[in-house]
């Protein structure tokens, strides 16, 4: 294990955001992270995973740990269903396409997600009705302190939307190493109701969708929604979609007529956070070298040189301009350092 200094995270985080880390130590091994955790045991760390949920506004003076931990394992299978353990530092969309050649169903709607396997807990990643909870069967996190390994059940974990115990009562207590997934083998359980799914596959003329076909059409769909990092620097959608009170939802349908929801419960519904930044005149709009993308209002960019403090601070604008119009409070979705 070797620390490298004055390291560039630009390549390291999916903003493309050009922070530099005064210590930076690439982690592969198990034994590698816990000497690192026992030769920092008296500084505070910082955990990188994929950088696809991250702003950087500053330099990171603590020490940068990358955790880099690969492979994928069997741990149990039956005729209907494996359990696979996959490492934290194996890329989230390479699982799926490695899951997928394999037919094993359950987060092909979560396809071409940006970030790693060991953060998807943390966030309890979604998209198109699924969520990593559906999935999840335990994950093993060491203990920063302890250098202690220990296991989580999905129960223990608390997952909601887009929060688990690690964003909570254990945030910066633990760095997890490995994730264990329940994933059928035949009988798959498709979900083609939310969002563009069923368009999209009737576009591709496909009626007896496969897990494959699921796959395929998501991807389409997010291709031509959303940026891709490698191009314009984004960390996918920066802001949550509230859940509002039913009565406010009632008082804003007056106004807009055309608001899209989902109903959560008799006392709360869901409303896209994209169509509120849309409807407040935010998307595509921009501010130099960032700003608002322009097919998705709910991605903020990097279109090249941008500082994290100007990210930060148009999200602050955004969050101030729907509350004044909507009486709505956006939480950020992406973790801001």
């Amino acid at each position: 294990m070797a620390t490298q200094t004055d390291i560039s995270l630009q390549p390291y985080n999916t903003f493309g955001l050009d922070v530099k880390a005064q210590n930076y130590v690439n982690i592969k091994s198990i034994e590698q992270l816990k000497d690192a955790l026992a030769q920092y045991a008296q500084s505070d760390i910082f955990v990188l995973g994929g950088g696809s949920n991250l702003l950087l506004t500053k330099s990171i003076q603590t020490p940068v740990f990358h955790i880099n931990l690969k492979g994928i394992s069997v741990v149990s299978e039956t005729e209907e269903d494996i359990i696979l353990k996959v490492m934290a530092g194996e890329n989230w969309h390479e699982f799926v396409l490695f899951c997928l050649e394999r037919n094993y169903g359950g987060i092909e709607n979560l396809s071409l997600i940006p970030g790693n396997v060991g953060t998807a807990p943390m966030q309890n990643i979604g998209a198109y009705g699924i969520e990593i909870k559906d999935v999840f069967e335990s994950c093993s996190a060491m203990h920063i302190k302890s250098q202690r390994e220990e296991q989580f059940s999905k129960e223990y974990c608390q997952f909601g939307y887009r929060e688990s115990i690690f964003k909570n009562s254990h945030k910066g207590q633990y760095i997890i190493t490995s994730v264990e997934f329940k994933l059928t083998k035949k009988n798959h359980t498709l979900r083609t109701d939310y969002g563009a799914i069923k368009d999209e596959l009737l576009a591709m003329n496909v009626s007896t969708p496969s897990i494959q076909d699921i796959s395929k059409a998501v991807i389409a769909i997010r291709q031509r929604k959303l940026p891709d990092p490698k191009d314009i620097g984004n960390s996918g959608s920066f802001f949550k979609n509230p859940v509002i009170s039913s009565n406010l939802f009632e008082d804003l349908k007056r106004q807009f007529p055309d608001i899209p929801n989902y109903v959560v419960s008799d006392s709360e519904i869901k409303v896209p956070a994209g169509w509120l930044i849309e409807k407040a005149g935010f998307k595509g709009k921009t501010f130099g070298n960032y700003g608002v993308h322009e097919n998705q209002a709910l991605v903020l960019v990097n279109y090249g040189g941008a500082d994290g403090k100007d990210i930060l601070n148009l999200a602050k604008l955004i969050q101030n301009t729907v509350v004044r119009l909507f009486n709505i409070q956006l939480q950020m979705e992406v973790n801001i350092i």
